[in-house]
């Protein structure tokens, strides 16, 4: 069972599995500065950073342990690894092609004392495992940030295997 409490169904394609918990792609977000959303070398796709922003622009902003929750964090990583998906989909045009999710790295906009960085960036690796099922399952680090850009509360890059 996922963490919406639908069950997707074992060889269920990615689209599938994004139709079964309700989520509609957005258009890849834009970077925002000098650099492209991702590169392909090889059979690896490295994805830059991405935020908590919503299609109509807004974003998640604050510190994480101080005025924005844990519980709410964590539905921001989410977000954010909705808008990596989307970054895939614009890259390879076939979610398919997505071999295996490699390795996330996962910053917090965290207060000083916040300690609980691994319990936010869950948020994206429950949603790529329950996207991608076995080939979700990756390595990863999450740490804690003094900020992020636009005081955004997180940000996750990650690198995927491809066919």
């Amino acid at each position: 069972m996922t963490i919406s409490g639908t069950v997707p169904r074992p060889h269920a394609s990615p689209y599938e599995r994004l139709a079964a918990l309700g989520i509609k792609l957005p258009v890849a977000p834009a970077p925002i500065a000098n650099f492209v959303t991702h590169v392909q070398e090889g059979n690896l796709l490295f994805l830059s950073g991405q935020g908590p922003n919503h299609a109509d622009g807004r974003s998640h902003t604050g510190k994480v342990g101080a005025e924005v929750s844990i519980e709410e964090a964590y539905q921001h990583a989410r977000l954010t690894g909705i808008n990596l998906i989307a970054v895939m989909q614009d890259a390879l045009g076939d979610l398919s092609r997505v071999r295996r999710v490699v390795k996330l790295f996962g910053m917090v906009n965290a207060a000083p004392d916040f300690a609980q960085h691994p319990a936010v960036i869950n948020g994206c690796s429950d949603l790529l495992i329950e996207v991608f099922g076995d080939s979700g399952v990756h390595a990863r680090s999450a740490v804690g940030q003094g900020s992020l850009p636009g005081q955004i509360t997180v940000e996750i890059e990650a690198i995927v295997a491809i066919d």
